[in-house]
């Protein structure tokens, strides 16, 4: 059975940093895309940023680029996000997915953005950030 499981999350102090980690089982995401998204209480549920499948390619919403950094460890099959310089506003219960395509290299502008495009979901790891 195939499962995404993200850890790291936390409370911290607006101005700090947390990285999550999501680890793949049941098969390996080596070759495949995936992103983080996020959902806040009463919103819908956002882009946060994606890798494509050999790590060479990144996108990262307007929100989080140049306090997030999204990567992967294919030897461990697992993906991570590093959130610096959090923000209040980064409060969220944040979701990693993966990709079924096999080693995709042609998107739309917005492939990556669209959580209908993506076939596994983790369960979700709560960021609560304080002012």
């Amino acid at each position: 059975q195939v499962q995404l499981v993200e850890s790291g999350g936390g409370l911290v102090q607006a101005g700090g940093s947390l990285k999550l980690s999501c680890a793949a089982s049941g098969r390996t995401f080596n070759n495949h895309a995936m992103g983080w998204f996020r959902q806040a209480p009463g919103k819908e549920r956002e882009f946060v940023a994606a890798i494509n499948w050999s790590g060479g390619s990144t996108d990262y919403a307007e929100s989080v680029k140049g306090r997030f950094t999204i990567s992967r460890d294919n030897a461990k099959n697992t993906v991570y996000l590093q959130m610096n310089s959090l923000k209040p506003e980064d409060t969220a219960v944040y979701y990693c997915a993966a990709d079924a395509a096999y080693r995709r290299t042609s998107y739309s502008s917005r492939y990556l953005r669209t959580p209908s495009n993506y076939d596994y979901w983790g369960q979700g790891t709560q960021v609560t950030v304080s002012s």
